[in-house]
């Protein structure tokens, strides 16, 4: 899976997940180049994201979520994610 496929994927998992407001997703891959994690093909990403269901909730439970929508992605195609909640 390439770098797009990737970034594809990850908007179908957290739009059918979370039905973001916003969400924008970045590929830092290319910040991590020689990197060890980025020898085996997995990306580095950043999720920006407001979703409906984060109101009243940790960001310790925002954060939750996103993995929780991710999870198939985490041991194979996401090396790093970091990410950026926004709510209104």
């Amino acid at each position: 899976m390439n770098n797009q496929d990737r970034l594809d994927r990850i908007r179908i998992l957290l739009e059918e997940a979370l039905s973001p407001n916003y969400l924008e997703i970045i590929d830092d891959s290319h910040l991590h180049a020689g990197h060890a994690g980025a020898k085996g093909g997995a990306g580095h990403f950043t999720v920006i994201i407001d979703a409906p269901e984060f109101l009243g909730l940790s960001i310790l439970k925002q954060h939750r979520l996103v993995y929780q929508a991710l999870d198939s992605m985490m041991h194979s195609d996401i090396h790093a994610l970091s990410i950026q909640v926004k709510t209104q």
